[in-house]
């Protein structure tokens, strides 16, 4: 495909035939589960299950279809699941939310209950794909592999829009001649910039570089936080995707970006320590 909202598109069209066609949902039931502070991309149908009201504003009315659950929170899931639940459509570590990792053990609980109860595991690495996290793909730190996997972004080498959506026949063969398509999609050009973008990172290991700078960007970010609480509440990440997590009294982070300096009372509070 083109976008990364276009592949997530892809992937919802996929799943909601799957369910029908194999899991045996009547076609208009099907149900895909998602996670609250989601961030899938900007279309009508993908905004409408986001819980972000900005991201909603004025751009209704939405499709159904859609369920939500607790990111990292099994209960959740299994409290808003039916029999009509076709797929789990979730990030590996939520982006836009503000980088957050999810609880230790809950992909492989999750690909458990999937498995289970006969639901896809959708991961949406439009963010976290591709070397970003230190691994190739970020479910990998999980030790699990979802059912499908949605690719963006890196993927077009900084160069050209390239997404993916990627699969066993066992779920991708519910696509029939003719009942998808994308003008450009798989176009000539983007492929060969996608195969060679895929070529470098292998060939330069720059997702083993990304592992390596991670952990030394992790480390000294670290070491200033420590020198500057109350300023800076956490840092939190994997590989080279990291994010600073800002105390909301002192700053926020487009004060912080702006070349701005830390406040009398947190400058303060840093002498006190």
């Amino acid at each position: 495909m083109n976008t990364g909202a276009e592949a997530v598109e892809t992937a919802i069209k996929c799943a909601r035939r799957w369910g029908h066609r194999v899991k045996g949902i009547p076609d208009g039931r099907q149900q895909i589960l998602v996670a609250r502070g989601n961030f899938h991309g900007r279309t009508s149908t993908i905004i409408g299950f986001s819980s972000e009201p900005s991201y909603r504003d004025g751009f209704g009315p939405f499709c159904g279809g859609f369920r939500h659950f607790a990111y990292g929170d099994m209960d959740s899931i299994r409290a808003a699941a039916t029999d009509d639940t076709c797929a789990v459509l979730i990030e590996p570590i939520r982006g836009e939310a503000g980088v957050l990792l999810p609880p230790p053990g809950f992909f492989a609980e999750l690909r458990a209950w999937c498995t289970e109860n006969k639901v896809l595991l959708i991961d949406d690495e439009v963010q976290a794909g591709l070397g970003r996290t230190g691994k190739w793909f970020a479910f990998e730190h999980e030790g699990i592999r979802p059912d499908a996997l949605i690719l963006g972004k890196a993927l077009g080498a900084g160069l050209l829009p390239v997404s993916a959506f990627c699969a066993d026949a066992a779920v991708m063969d519910v696509f029939t001649p003719n009942s998808h398509g994308s003008t450009f999609g798989g176009n000539a050009l983007a492929a060969a910039v996608a195969l060679e973008g895929l070529k470098v990172l292998e060939e330069e290991g720059l997702v083993e570089r990304s592992a390596e700078m991670g952990a030394y960007l992790i480390a000294r970010l670290r070491d200033v936080q420590a020198e500057a609480r109350p300023l800076i509440r956490d840092v939190r990440g994997r590989g080279l995707w990291v994010g600073v997590d800002i105390e909301p009294s002192c700053a926020t982070a487009r004060d912080w970006s702006s070349g701005w300096r830390p406040a009398a009372c947190c400058r303060r509070r840093r002498t006190k320590r």
